[in-house]
């Protein structure tokens, strides 16, 4: 399979890894997601669109659509395609059959493809809307007549929204019930085999389920993750990037309770309506339904998608190596998120012989990961700007430093003088918008002296002025509480080449010398700064503060490492 955003991929078979002993804010895997496609005009249409499942193979797409030659408000539209690897069909209407001339949306298909769940505003039901199934003999038939699951499954108040498992035992819900937590919660009603009839709803808690709006949600092909939208409806659910967003809960099995759910990031969510995330059934990539500009739909939304992209270089030297495989033995068994990255896309939970499997399969890749936005390599011969690799952040370089060719920590360096030399770039990022990790190679230098500030913040990476200690002023805002710059014990000044990061993932702020954690504390964010970046000197750029040596091989990442 070729990968998506970049991944250069060349596939090398390691005997020995299978006997290779290995161990182990966002989701449970350490994952991104590509940039988002609309569908096109074929699948879109002006009338608004929202994507509703897929069957088992892949080979056909249930969505819901208001566009023309309908039998209703909203009906639920298939499109099919000869492979995985062939463009979409034109949708077609399931028929008069399914559709009526209320709404019926939002469907979800059994892993065989011989039922269908939807709700539906059609006579007959037990409240506002309810939940019904329609089946077919076999998957080249027709659907059927639908038929409502009944009072134990619907109630008086609106129950829709369906998304069935794909062993087929658990079907979860939206409800406006009155017994919830919210607005509307998400509920699931289990049964013991296929066969038997489904049982009492039980609300998915209190983990789960705000005092806000939950729903449009859907399971994992192996159960073990959740994904969720907001609802239409004020106030939105904290935390997220505009009003209705994208969120996932992870289990560690299908009999464990479900985690605090995360936000999908600002990649899927936007300030528009970004909702009801669903999954390709290879894990591949997420389909979901958004009203972002620049849409066919306009208000009411098309459906777009974004490859899913496991991240296996865990220390971000942009290489799948040893040094990680020994990361992973460090946490094999533990539930670190950055080693959990099978099976794909979000992990299990736990850092096991699933995380191996995925690892094997990129072991001695170089990889092109999305989540370095910023990466100066400093390898030069010459020239006053020093470029950056990731993006369009490439730096000046002012007071004259001297570009090493080799000798570098990688290939070449620079070369500062410690009176005025340093590299100003633009803006990369706001320190307060989320987890980030910031590394470079480092030799020379006196204490006080800075390898990485921002203008118009502090010192991100720098030698305390005592002992040449790495220290970092990242840290949360200015006030009563705050806390003092984090530093170690371990020094950078010593004339020797050394690897130093920072880490922030989201609730602890770490330093690290040569992939060793040398400081660590607890810390519920950071203070927001939105200047520019200094490469060699202090961020208010005083004498004393300019490093006097060499950098290597920068790079910021909007993850968090394990270096």
């Amino acid at each position: 399979m070729e990968w998506l955003n970049g991944y250069k991929m060349k596939t090398v078979l390691v005997g020995c890894v299978a006997v290779v002993v290995l161990g182990g804010g966002s989701a449970n895997a350490d994952f991104t997601f590509g940039e988002p496609t609309n569908l096109g005009p074929t699948i879109n249409s002006s009338s608004g669109d929202s994507i509703g499942c897929f069957s088992s193979d892949g080979l056909e797409m249930y969505l819901v659509s208001a566009r023309p030659d309908g039998y209703g408000n909203w009906d639920i539209w298939v499109a099919r395609r000869p492979t995985i690897d062939d463009d979409w069909g034109e949708p077609e209407n399931l028929g008069p059959k399914v559709n009526g001339s209320q709404t019926d949306a939002c469907p979800s298909m059994s892993f065989d493809g011989l039922e269908l769940y939807f709700n539906s505003t059609r006579p007959g039901g037990y409240g506002d809307w309810d939940i019904w199934m329609t089946t077919r003999e076999t998957r080249d038939a027709e659907w059927g007549t639908p038929v409502n699951l009944g009072p134990i499954v619907n109630s008086s108040f609106g129950d829709g929204q369906p998304w069935i498992s794909s062993n087929d035992l658990e079907l979860y819900f939206n409800s406006w019930r009155s017994d919830g937590f919210g607005k509307s919660d998400i509920w699931v009603t289990t049964r013991a085999t296929k066969d038997d009839p489904w049982g009492e709803p039980v609300n998915l808690g209190a983990v789960v389920n705000s005092s806000f709006y939950e729903g449009y949600q859907c399971t994992s092909a192996d159960g073990l993750s959740l994904l969720f939208s907001e609802q239409l409806g004020a106030p939105w659910r904290p935390g997220g990037f505009g009003r209705i967003d994208m969120w996932v809960t992870t289990r560690t099995s299908v009999n464990d309770p479900w985690r605090t759910p995360v936000n999908l990031g600002p990649v899927v969510n936007t300030s528009s309506h970004d909702s009801g995330p669903r999954i390709s059934p290879d894990g591949s990539m997420l389909y979901f339904g958004s009203e972002r500009p620049g849409g066919f739909g306009g208000t009411y939304g098309d459906i777009y998608q974004a490859p899913i992209i496991s991240i296996v270089d865990l220390n971000g030297d942009g290489t799948v190596d040893a040094s990680d495989m020994c990361i992973m033995v460090d946490y094999w068994g533990t539930d670190e998120p950055v080693c959990d990255i099978g099976p794909m896309p979000w992990g299990d939970g736990v850092v096991d012989v699933e995380d191996l499997k995925v690892f094997a399969e990129h072991l001695f890749e170089e990889v092109d990961d999305p989540t370095l936005i910023a990466h100066w390599p400093l390898d030069g011969a010459q020239g006053v700007i020093a470029y950056d690799n990731a993006a369009e952040n490439d730096g000046a370089l002012m007071g004259g430093p001297v570009w090493q060719a080799d000798g570098g920590a990688v290939v070449g360096a620079l070369q500062f003088d410690g009176i005025d030399d340093y590299v100003s770039t633009n803006p990369v990022l706001n320190p307060a918008n989320g987890v980030i990790s910031v590394v470079a190679w480092v030799m020379g230098g006196a204490p006080g002296q800075v390898v990485l500030s921002q203008a118009d913040g502090v010192d991100w990476l720098c030698a305390d002025s005592v002992g040449g200690n790495l220290m970092t002023g990242l840290g949360p805002p200015a006030g009563r509480l705050a806390s003092p710059p984090l530093i170690s014990e371990s020094t950078i000044t010593d004339g020797n080449w050394h690897r130093i990061a920072f880490v922030w993932d989201g609730s602890h702020r770490a330093l690290y010398i040569d992939d060793i954690l040398v400081a660590e504390d607890t810390q519920p964010g950071l203070s927001s700064a939105v200047g520019g970046l200094n490469i060699g000197c202090g961020s208010d750029s005083a004498a004393g503060t300019f490093w006097a040596g060499l950098i290597d091989d920068v790079r910021i990442y909007n993850r968090a490492l394990i270096p």
